[in-house]
């Protein structure tokens, strides 16, 4: 009888433990991807935790986007990243994990079939050709631009490189060398990119995107020799049409209070009024240096403002925004422009504005000194570090100006 009880509570205590011994923790890094238009764009992707405190993280270079919320229940992970209004949701099975990642975006709801396996280890090729250093990418873009930068660099086989237009760049693409070219992928939550380089025997190099389009990157002392334009100056691209005419603007905070100009807290002060919006990966590059730009100078007379130009449902309850502000530690003041269709109309004194971000810069009489379009992200290396520099150097010059002086 005893005999019989002790094996009934064994075969109990078996069926308890049993679902806990079994089961695979997920922390750890994975080998991902998403599916974009029928490609497969890989990339580094990590979980730590468990349970409702499970956390998923996204990379660009060195920089990790963390979700801001999970839960993983009986095999079903769901993830989700406030500041991107974007989601995970996946199913663990078979050593794989399959689902799908949805964002709300600026013109379209993106949905990309997930898939994960454990992260291995790959051999790479020995003999990679070495191309790192500065390229030009020949390119007529709708923002009229004739080229774009391709920053490059590389350890053996191992490279990291982004494309940097007008607007800022692409995010770190990191890949290896093998079968004769190199593969290198983005995906941050945002910015899904494929691009294979091919060495060409004329020194330049083969770039498909996407499995599609057909690009080509030349060293920019060859662009030179060729005759290829230079890549825009995000200080020339953008202007104002009358330089003596302050900068003016009236838009609602979060709170539905209408901040304008003519303010007293904006009197006698430097401003850069950044062009932005929470669902653009380029402003996401440029936030945390603003903020920190600001806490440094604000005590000596700076002020930024941000009028953000968001969609529709997010203006009714700006939630991602929210969340952005959060994230990157925004102290300066953000206002509600619109929706991301009306902002050429709303900004009536800007010449050849089209790209997000762009910040204006005011001297304490309220005019514009200069225009710095885009921004790039840490992937652009000097370039930059370069930005960073012009920002501070602009600052500083305004700063050090009175407004008799200014006038």
């Amino acid at each position: 009888m005893l005999a019989h009880m002790i094996g009934k509570l064994s075969l109990a205590a078996f069926l308890a433990f049993a679902p806990v011994a079994t089961a695979q923790p997920l922390a750890g890094r994975w080998d991902a991807s998403v599916n974009v238009n029928g490609v497969d764009v890989p990339f580094r992707f990590e979980l730590a935790g468990e349970g409702a405190n499970i956390k998923g993280s996204f990379f660009n270079g060195d920089e990790r986007l963390t979700s801001t919320a999970g839960r993983l229940e009986n095999g079903s992970l769901a993830l989700s990243w406030d500041y991107f209004a974007s989601r995970l949701e996946a199913t663990f099975k078979d050593g794989a994990l399959d689902g799908k990642y949805i964002q709300a975006r600026r013109s379209e709801r993106a949905n990309y079939a997930f898939h994960a396996r454990r992260y291995e280890a790959r051999r790479s090729a020995p003999d990679a050709p070495l191309i790192a250093g500065l390229w030009t990418i020949p390119n007529d873009s709708a923002k009229g631009e004739r080229a774009w930068r391709f920053i490059v660099h590389q350890s053996g086989p191992d490279v990291s490189a982004a494309i940097l237009r007008v607007d800022g760049d692409t995010g770190a693409l990191t890949g290896t060398y093998q079968d004769g070219k190199f593969t290198l992928s983005h995906f941050s939550g945002v910015r899904p990119l494929l691009l294979e380089l091919t060495p060409a025997q004329d020194g330049s190099l083969d770039i498909l995107q996407n499995g599609s389009k057909k690009l080509t990157a030349v060293r920019a002392e060859q662009a030179r020799a060729r005759g290829v334009p230079d890549p825009a100056d995000p200080t020339r691209h953008t202007s104002v049409k009358d330089p003596s005419d302050p900068f003016r603007f009236s838009f609602p905070d979060l709170d539905g209070h209408l901040v304008s100009n003519t303010d007293a807290r904006f009197r006698g002060k430097v401003v850069l009024i950044n062009i932005t919006g929470s669902w653009c990966p380029n402003c996401h590059d440029e936030a945390p240096f603003l903020a920190a730009l600001y806490r440094k100078y604000r005590d000596q007379g700076l002020e930024i403002v941000a009028l953000s130009f968001e969609e529709a449902d997010q203006l009714k309850d700006p939630t991602r925004l929210r969340a952005f502000i959060k994230k990157y530690g925004i102290e300066y003041t953000v206002l509600l422009g619109g929706e991301p269709s009306e902002a050429s109309e709303k900004l009536t004194q800007a010449v050849n504005w089209n790209s997000w971000p762009t910040t204006f810069f005011l001297g304490r009489d309220g005019r514009v000194r200069s225009v710095h379009a885009g921004f790039p992200s840490s992937a652009s290396g000097e370039l930059y570090v370069q930005a960073k520099e012009e920002f501070t150097a602009g600052v500083e010059r305004l700063l050090r100006e009175n407004i008799r002086t200014a006038r």
